[in-house]
């Protein structure tokens, strides 16, 4: 079976940076449906047509993957007003933060805490791939129809694409 919208994917890729350090590898595949939102539009395009065991390189500019960097979602926020065990690196959700922590953040984002001061936490609204130009090698493993169930939710389950909150420690980017 050939690639096309309303399929499920199943993914291995290599993920690097334009200098070549790897940033991600997902070696166990994972499924993606195609004309969802699993997928960023230029990498659902570059499968269209391939079958499983087809090998896929691409170079995404961040206005193709994860947009430009957007210093105007930086923001500071209070140190007190969050738990005493906060660490970089851990996220909150724009809903979930802090009562007047930062009002003026818009709440549909999530936020990576970037620094931690005595007296403010530096929260980040970007994507963590924001601003950098991307190098993947893909790999389709296997190609099937999509259910009914996940062309009504626009996804197979899973999202690398989309940043979930996350434990300290954990740099996983799927």
């Amino acid at each position: 079976m050939e690639v096309t919208d309303q399929c499920v994917v199943a993914l291995t890729w290599v993920l690097k940076d334009t200098l070549g350090d790897t940033l991600d590898v997902l070696d166990t595949p994972v499924e993606f449906l195609v004309g969802g939102d699993d997928l960023l539009a230029r990498i659902e395009q570059a499968l269209q047509g391939h079958k499983a065991g087809a090998s896929v390189q691409l170079h995404l500019e961040p206005e193709d993957a994860f947009g430009d960097y957007d210093e105007q979602r930086v923001f500071l926020a209070p140190r007190d007003l969050f738990p005493e065990t906060l660490e970089e690196g851990m996220t909150f959700d724009g809903y979930a933060l802090p009562p007047g922590a930062c009002p003026e953040a818009p709440q549909d984002c999530l936020y990576t805490v970037t620094e931690i001061y005595p007296e403010h936490v530096v929260l980040d609204g970007n994507h963590p791939l924001a601003g950098i130009a991307l190098r993947i090698q893909i790999r389709i493993e296997a190609v099937r129809e999509a259910t009914v169930e996940e062309v009504g939710r626009g996804s197979a389950g899973t999202g690398f694409f989309r940043v979930q909150p996350q434990a300290p420690g954990n740099t996983t980017l799927h």
